[in-house]
């Protein structure tokens, strides 16, 4: 049914006009036993970890993989596209769960906003989800820094792992965004306050910790992972690790409640399970293991997203977390905007009112590339194209045509206006493509490649670039991770999500481009190899005008400007 409105309400306001359904009646339409349920007031729940277990005979259902092109300040709605989607298929009476990450305070409270998805195709309570929800993230934080802790405390106390203070690779965390802490020197104020050292601060959810939270597939899993973690090396450049502190069992327990998944519910309650939020651009951008193959095993259909573009999220989805999560996914939905577009083709975001058919033809070469990406690891695909008020009926056309002409599967979505009636035709193209075309998942690189072979295969396969250059930082940095025998883990590139490039001003599809990499960063608790490109932070600033200006309570004590 279509929403109208005398006026375009905000997300906010659309969310608090929301009924919603008691949690437990949410998991009543799902196999969730009574004891596999902890309540976390009237709308939210965590869900116990011995459902997979019990359903570990039972098929997974089929899991579909949103992703975007690249984004721009204009907007493409993935988190939208992927609620709007769910309620789209379960209104044609599949039983599908949605499996989202947890947003961070970082984005919420800075410039990108949440990530509840939008207008009449949101996740609920979305004030809750926006800002503590269950304190999943606040948990990751505090195993992190009590992790600092223990280690300055080592050296503290006689540092019998004869750790160098210089070569601590372990930075404390905030899930916020503060400028002024990425650099800090700890220890100060004489014998009893520690040893003093050179220090810094990520946000949580570019943290390690965050990683391995979100591959483990349970808490045993979890405990082996954190005990590869790497903190830094010793006098003679030994890696030191969390199993060498002796430590991996009291981060563990700081983590064991977080570890269980949070059922929450859509505005057209569909069911969705919402854990983890590891960044895309610096860490791998998908929700956790442990919630995707539990709503694997709870629904016939599984909606969950990859953050930013596919030369990010899917990518890394499919190269770092597939391979944890034991299977792949059926189908790829790659979202586009028309305002995004013309904003690739040179159109600035102050014109992208106006019609432009000639940045459109130019801009859709992005588009292009993302499908030419999808189409190499051998996955069913399709454009969801997710309709602006601002879009004519020539740039709609004009983006059917070049789809039907490049032979590419394309469904106009008004998800944000009409919920999920404004996804069935998503929904309808996507189960046909699942049904007419199987997937032949291929990565495109293995284990046993060396990683300037993986690295080569992302830039070109992926990016569309030329090579890659090392810089001799990073070189030394290869051979030190190649002789400590962490050569054959998958990488995790770090990079801009504006651009196919490692140029954040590159927009469209650049040709003739080599990528340099920086730093190269071993992350052994998590599993991968994080390759540092451009100018890529781990600890974000603020804008000049944060969001949380805009940000309020009322006198009955409702949020207010939360988007």
């Amino acid at each position: 049914m279509k929403h109208t409105k005398t006026a375009v309400q905000s997300d906010i306001e659309i969310a608090q006009q929301a009924s919603m359904k008691k949690i437990m009646d949410i998991a009543s339409l799902l196999d969730i036993e009574e004891d596999e349920i902890e309540l976390y007031g009237k709308y939210k729940a965590k869900l116990s970890l011995d459902i997979t277990k019990r359903l570990h005979n039972k098929q997974n259902g089929k899991v579909i993989l949103v992703t975007a092109i690249n984004p721009t300040p204009a907007g493409e709605g993935k988190s939208t596209v992927t609620v709007g989607l769910g309620q789209a298929l379960n209104k044609l009476g599949k039983k599908t769960i949605i499996a989202m990450r947890e947003p961070s305070l970082g984005p919420t409270m800075g410039m990108k906003g949440g990530a509840t998805g939008g207008g009449y195709s949101q996740v609920l309570p979305m004030e809750d989800i926006n800002l503590h929800f269950t304190g999943d993230i606040h948990a990751i934080t505090t195993a992190n820094n009590a992790l600092a802790a223990m280690i300055d405390n080592h050296i503290h106390q006689g540092n019998d792992l004869k750790i160098d203070t210089r070569r601590i690779t372990w930075k404390r965390v905030l899930d916020l965004n503060d400028r002024a802490l990425r650099k800090v020197v700890i220890g100060m104020g004489g014998p009893t306050q520690g040893v003093p050292r050179e220090d810094g601060f990520d946000i949580t959810v570019a943290s390690e910790i965050m990683a391995v939270f979100c591959l483990a597939k349970d808490v045993a899993d979890l405990k082996e992972r954190l005990a590869r973690i790497v903190i830094g090396y010793d006098l003679e450049k030994k890696p030191v690790t969390v199993k060498d502190l002796k430590v991996e069992g009291a981060l563990t327990l700081l983590l064991k409640d977080a570890c269980m998944p949070n059922l929450v519910q859509t505005m057209e309650h569909t069911p969705a399970i919402i854990h983890g939020g590891p960044f895309a651009n610096v860490a791998h951008g998908c929700n956790s293991v442990i919630a995707t193959q539990m709503a694997a095993k709870l629904g016939d259909y599984v909606v969950t997203e990859a953050g930013f573009g596919a030369d990010l999220g899917a990518e890394k989805f499919l190269h770092i977390k597939t391979p944890a999560l034991g299977f792949n996914p059926e189908a790829v939905v790659i979202v586009a905007t028309i305002r995004a577009i013309k904003m690739h083709g040179g159109m600035s975001k102050d014109q992208l009112k106006e019609e432009n058919l000639e940045a459109l033809s130019i801009g859709i070469e992005n588009v292009k590339k993302h499908v030419e990406t999808v189409e190499k690891f051998g996955l069913p695909y399709v454009i969801a194209l997710n309709e602006f008020i601002t879009d004519t009926a020539a740039e709609i056309d004009f983006v059917k045509n070049w789809c039907q002409k490049n032979d590419i599967p394309m469904a106009l979505t008004q998800v944000w206006e009409q919920g999920g009636d404004g996804g069935l035709e998503l929904a309808q193209t996507v189960l046909a493509q699942m049904e007419t075309k199987k997937p032949a998942f291929t990565p495109l690189y293995l284990s046993e490649d060396t990683l300037e072979k993986k690295l080569e295969a992302i830039v070109t396969n992926v990016y569309g670039g030329t090579g890659v250059e090392l810089l001799p930082a990073a070189q030394k940095q290869l051979q030190q991770i190649v002789g400590e025998g962490w050569g054959h883990l998958p990488v995790c590139m770090a990079k801009t999500q504006y651009s196919l490039t490692d140029d954040a001003k590159k927009l469209g599809r650049p040709e003739n481009f080599t990528v340099t990499i920086r730093e190269l960063k071993p992350s052994v608790g998590a599993g991968f190899i994080v390759a540092l490109t451009g100018n890529i932070m781990t600890m974000p600033g603020l804008p000049k005008e944060p969001a949380a200006l805009k940000m309020d309570v009322d006198e009955q004590g409702k949020a207010v400007g939360l988007f």
